[in-house]
């Protein structure tokens, strides 16, 4: 009886984290496209640095007041050495995501977003010549198509929010690929990542900010109606920024890594419909097609890795493999597609 309700509380518990990961980073997409749509505050830079500063408080606020989790100590050269870069790829990733947003709809930019696994595993295959399984390879087959498709009947096609976004997806691959030479050794979970991060990339991305955006929203502010209305949305876009990391360390540790990948991919589906129910962008036929096999493409891939985690180590050398791994987890790409759009 007793191992009955722990089974059926571990299920609700991880449906209540699905749901409320979801609806935070639905609403903060939605949120900056309205920004940008509606508000007319066509300023990505400042709507990113506004969301690193509102996540660094929240952060600072969750570690050393509320004592969620407890702080992981940093050596103070590691701030600078290992830290410092990974914040200024972070930084860029979310800049170049708030850029595309700025040109494009909702259902294009998250579509490339779905683009992240390719990347990584082509970065890592050509700059380290990491080996991987041939099943990782066909399963971004239909990843690249639905893309493809996607990208060629979008009918709000805009080249500069599209590069914006797929230079996005290389600057998520890469921090991915960082992370793991760069963070050797620290055991980092969101809201830690969250602490060390945002106030680096304020400082990284403030002086840009107030050079290229500075006059403008200043001729915003004074021109724009109902400001006080307006900079409270703004704002709190930057609130709902922070509790999404928050959600995404909830929804980890209440899921299985199987559960957790295709409840990123339904998470893009859900995305999808919501931000066209409100901005109605034109979807055509071809094009909701392309976005439905790249969800599903995703959604395999992550079947395949977690088909490949789970066997035996040791496979067979080829004549085509660079060489052989050392262990099952070098047959697998060093990305984790669901969590590049913290902050």
């Amino acid at each position: 009886m007793e191992e009955a309700w722990l089974c059926q509380w571990s299920t609700i518990r991880s449906l209540f984290a699905i749901l409320q990961w979801w609806s935070f980073n639905v609403t903060v997409i939605i949120m900056n496209k309205w920004i940008f749509q509606k508000l007319d505050f066509k300023f990505p830079l400042t709507v990113s640095c506004i969301h690193f500063i509102c996540s660094a408080i929240g952060a600072y606020i969750a570690i050393k007041v509320l004592k969620v989790k407890p702080l992981i100590s940093v050596d103070p050269q590691d701030r600078w050495r290992r830290i410092f870069p990974m914040s200024f790829v972070f930084c860029i990733n979310i800049v170049l995501g708030n850029v595309s947003l700025r040109y494009i709809p909702v259902s294009f930019m998250q579509t490339i977003k779905s683009f992240t696994p390719a990347t990584t595993v082509v970065l890592q295959w050509l700059v380290w010549r990491k080996y991987f399984d041939w099943r990782i390879w066909a399963a971004l087959i239909p990843i690249v198509g639905g893309i493809l498709l996607t990208s060629v009947t979008e009918m709000s096609f805009n080249m500069f929010g599209f590069c914006a976004a797929l230079f996005g997806c290389l600057a998520t691959s890469t921090k991915t690929i960082l992370a793991e030479s760069l963070l050797h050794g620290y055991k980092f979970d969101s809201i830690n990542t969250v602490y060390y991060m945002a106030p680096f990339a304020t400082m990284i991305l403030a002086v840009p900010a107030m050079l290229l955006e500075g006059n403008g929203v200043l001729d915003w502010l004074h021109t724009h109606e109902s400001i006080s209305s307006s900079l409270i949305i703004i704002f709190s876009s930057g609130v709902m920024a922070f509790c999404l990391n928050f959600s995404i360390f909830y929804v980890i540790h209440s899921t299985t890594a199987v559960t957790f990948n295709v409840a990123g991919n339904l998470k893009v589906a859900v995305a999808v419909l919501v931000s066209w129910s409100i901005f109605r962008n034109p979807i055509s036929m071809l094009n909701a097609v392309g976005c439905a096999i790249t969800l599903l493409g995703c959604t395999f891939y992550g079947y395949v890795r977690h088909l490949i985690s789970q066997q035996p180590p040791g496979t067979p050398r080829t004549p085509r493999t660079p060489r052989t791994p050392r262990s099952r987890m070098e047959l697998l790409p060093l990305v984790n597609d669901k969590l590049d759009d913290t902050v």
